[in-house]
């Protein structure tokens, strides 16, 4: 390893949108991080095991295990690390949840490679304490529908275009109000 190489500060990006994560892994390593990748919790978690890395960038929503479960995990292994979460269903339940948990700054995607080193930077400072039941992925996805509804107006038709969802759909998970 070069010596440059080692006075890198360690990154561990964690999405499951392969084509984000080369770009932004990409785009993070042009700006001095040594950057590794993974694409679940559940793959984040022995790399991570065997080297704590300094900084992280966590999506929430992934197949298998949420993002805030990882934050929970890295901050057991070290404190220090500073972790940025990334989703597309931003909630202020989860942005709190996620900043309790450990996470530095939490981020709405999309984000790009400067803000989320920007973000590395902001001091949190959780006062609240740990809800032991974090909102589940069910609640986030009805929070993001119902702010998605609320910027076009309580249009249906509208938010389903936005959301890319058949109308029916999102009528059904309208009617469905997470209890959690």
């Amino acid at each position: 390893m070069s010596t440059e190489a080692s006075e890198q500060a360690s990154l561990l990006l964690v999405d499951d949108d392969t084509t984000f994560c080369q770009v932004l892994g990409r785009a993070l390593e042009k700006r001095g991080y040594s950057v590794t990748i993974a694409h679940s919790v559940e793959q984040a978690l022995p790399l991570a095991r065997e080297n704590p890395p300094e900084y992280a960038v966590i999506d929430l929503k992934m197949d298998g295990a949420t993002g805030l479960v990882l934050i929970q995990a890295l901050h057991e292994l070290d404190p220090a690390t500073r972790i940025v979460m990334l989703t597309g269903y931003a909630s202020i339940a989860t942005a709190v949840e996620a900043i309790k948990l450990g996470a530095t700054q939490y981020l709405a995607k999309p984000a790009n490679a400067d803000e989320i080193v920007a973000a590395f930077g902001h001091q949190a400072n959780p006062v609240a304490p740990l809800n032991p039941q974090p909102a589940s992925v069910n609640r986030l996805e009805w929070e993001h529908i119902q702010r998605v509804l609320h910027e076009n107006q309580g249009n249906i038709s509208a938010t389903a275009r936005a959301l890319n969802m058949h109308r029916r759909t999102l009528q059904r998970k309208l009617g469905k109000i997470p209890t959690d």
